[in-house]
């Protein structure tokens, strides 16, 4: 109720009852205090107390005493000294709490200061360390830097020494040498002329020497062939006089010239029998089937081929959506037709180099469960007359073949050309036609050779008379042990029936040369185009992952590939390389990889990539101006 008394001091210092104040004393401001020492009063707490405020008080406490709400403003007055202490605690509480913050913070300061302290030092004793370490090295160096100019030093000289030592026991050597031939012409000098001399002196006693020995030779002669003459007339004599002997010689001669003849025929027939059923013919260059040896020295492998599946006929084989959708009904048409035990179909595979043609053919071979041989049409025309005969072998071989057998010619248009317009020789011309005859029928039926009579031997060139092989004719020819007889005399014997289980596939980039009776035998065409983009990329793609990513991922070769994004590279490359062929692209992968090989590191970069894209373009461009200047000679040859 400070209120009431009108004391204007910090709150709270009113809150005892009132005191009483002294009387103010009269004259105080001027009295004999101040001339004491001439120095103001000391103010105490009442100095600036207002008596009016106590009238002021009395005169609401009567009003307040006089008023009916007394109590109430009483009880008022007391609740809000309360509440003045409540305020006056809490404030005192936040005093408190700010005090220990402050507190706290000042540790967390005095930690953190510490903490920057250790840090510096840490750091300072590292860069300490540091600058030791390097310290010590740099003398490391140092040394080694001196030790190895004194080891140089060390080393010229001894190599100067050994070069002082070396040429001096050179000069000796070459010294030695000069004095040993000049001692040794002057020996052999000395010798010639001691024999020379001595020569001459005893010329009439060597020529005597010489006379005697020719004479004693010459009667040694005479004598010996006195003899011999003597003993072979009464031997002959002799022989002639007993029958007996004659008669026994005689057969013997007989029976070793007849067991002579026979052994030969006989090593003939088996050689033939054992080259058809386990050799190769020379004008095979590659086949699948097994023969007896690579049985014995590869039985595992021998053994997976009999047991494995069947490949897909299109595994690794890129090609246009129509073109394959053909050919797997192609591959699926020969896998019955083996199973079935049907006509095959022969087919003619055309289009440029490179597109897949060999390979499609192994894969079908190997799909349908056949074997596969292959052979080139080139490899013929050199052959001359042997050609007729090795076209024989080559079939007969292929009909021997127990799972069937996929005979593909590659090249074939070197050989199967036209016999009207084109200039082919006359051996050339017999071995088409015996091609021509052994592909006459379908081969999974029966064909009958025979020997030719007198009727068709005036039609026979002199190749077929001479050879042992069946040869077509205009009359019945029949085979007669695997030999060839002409004559009216010819005896009728039981035709010996080959059945032929073979597929003749050809291939050719220039099938408009085939002779018609060639195009005759051909039941189904397939052409095989240059890939597209599309095409294209799955190339790239796949010989990507051949020849550079398994070689780099598997780790055992010198091989590794940069970072860069590998798909938009291909897709890149494949719209590039517009007009190649798939091997054109299988050589373009393997030049990255020898690239990579041929690098310091074995890295494979993008812009190696790239480099050698630009060498296959633009040697892509020049052999397309090759062709181009090639197919445009003949015209400028006939305009001229």
């Amino acid at each position: 109720m400070s209120w009431l008394f009108g004391i204007k001091g910090p709150k709270g210092e009113g809150a005892g009852p009132p005191l009483s104040l002294p009387p103010a004393q009269p004259g105080g401001e001027g009295g004999g205090d101040r001339g004491a020492g001439d120095r103001p009063a000391p103010k105490d707490k009442w100095s600036n107390f207002d008596p009016t405020g106590l009238e002021r008080a009395a005169k609401a406490a009567r009003e307040l005493e006089h008023s009916r709400h007394a109590k109430e403003a009483l009880s008022l007055a007391q609740m809000q000294e309360q509440t003045l202490q409540l305020e006056q605690q809490s404030k005192l509480k936040e005093y408190e709490a700010a005090v220990e913050q402050l507190k706290s913070e000042q540790i967390r300061v005095q930690a953190e200061e510490r903490r920057k302290t250790l840090s510096e030092e840490t750091r300072q004793h590292q860069a300490r360390a540091q600058y030791q370490d390097k310290l010590a090295r740099q003398r490391y160096e140092d040394q080694l830097k001196q030790q190895q100019l004194l080891n140089e030093e060390n080393l010229r000289k001894q190599e100067e020494s050994v070069q002082k030592q070396e040429a001096m026991r050179r000069a000796t050597v070459e010294r030695e040498m000069e004095l040993r031939h000049k001692n040794e012409m002057l020996r052999v000098e000395a010798e010639a002329r001691a024999r020379a001399k001595a020569e001459r002196e005893n010329a009439d006693i060597i020529r005597e020497q010489i006379r005697l020995k020719a004479a004693e030779h010459r009667q040694t002669i005479l004598e010996s062939i006195r003899t011999a003459g003597t003993l072979f007339g009464e031997g002959f004599r002799a022989f002639v006089t007993d029958w007996d002997k004659v008669t026994a010689t005689v057969a013997g001669l007989t029976l070793l010239a007849v067991g002579v003849y026979s052994a030969k025929n006989a090593t003939s027939v088996a050689g033939r029998y054992i080259e058809a059923r386990l050799g190769k013919p020379s004008l095979v260059r590659e086949t699948s089937r097994i023969t007896v040896l690579e049985a014995l020295r590869h039985p595992m492998q021998v053994s997976r081929r009999l047991l494995g599946k069947p490949q897909d006929a299109l595994e690794g084989v890129v090609l246009s959506p129509s073109l394959e959708a053909r050919v797997r009904d192609i591959a699926i048409a020969t896998r019955n037709t083996k199973k079935n035990r049907s006509l095959y179909r022969n087919i003619l595979m055309y289009g440029p180099p490179g597109t897949g043609k060999t390979l499609f053919a192994k894969k079908l071979a190997l799909h349908s469960g056949m074997d596969y041989a292959i052979m080139t049409g080139g490899d013929v025309a050199p052959m001359g007359r042997d050609g007729v005969t090795a076209v024989h072998k080559v079939f007969d071989w292929a009909s021997t073949s127990r799972r069937g057998l996929l005979l593909f010619v590659d090249e074939a248009d070197a050989f199967l050309r036209k016999r009207a317009t084109e200039k082919i020789s006359e051996d050339l011309r017999a071995t088409l036609n015996a091609f021509l005859h052994r592909t006459g029928q379908h081969s999974s039926k029966p064909q009958v050779s025979c020997v030719a009579t007198k009727s068709c031997a005036s039609s026979l060139p002199a190749a077929a008379v001479a050879c042992r092989d069946p040869w077509p004719c205009s009359g019945p020819l029949r085979v007669w042990s695997g030999s060839c007889r002409v004559g009216a005399s010819a005896q009728p014997a039981k035709p010996q029936t080959l059945q032929l289980r073979f597929m003749l596939v050809l291939a050719s980039n220039q099938p408009e040369q085939f002779d018609w009776a060639v195009n005759d035998r051909i039941d189904e065409m397939v052409r095989f185009d240059l890939p597209r983009q599309e095409e294209r990329e799955r190339l790239v793609r796949m010989y990507f992952d051949k020849y550079v990513l398994k070689p780099a991922t598997e780790g055992k070769q010198r091989l590794k590939l940069a970072q860069f994004d590998y798909g938009k590279k291909c897709s890149e490359i494949a719209h590039l390389t517009e007009g190649m062929s798939g091997r054109e692209i299988s050589q373009l992968a393997v030049a990255w990889q020898a690239m990579a090989y041929a690098s310091e590191d074995g890295v494979l970069t993008e812009a190696m990539v790239d480099a050698r894209v630009q060498d296959a373009i633009q040697q892509h461009q020049q052999k397309m101006q090759w062709l181009k200047a090639e197919g445009a000679r003949p015209e400028g040859g006939q305009a001229a």
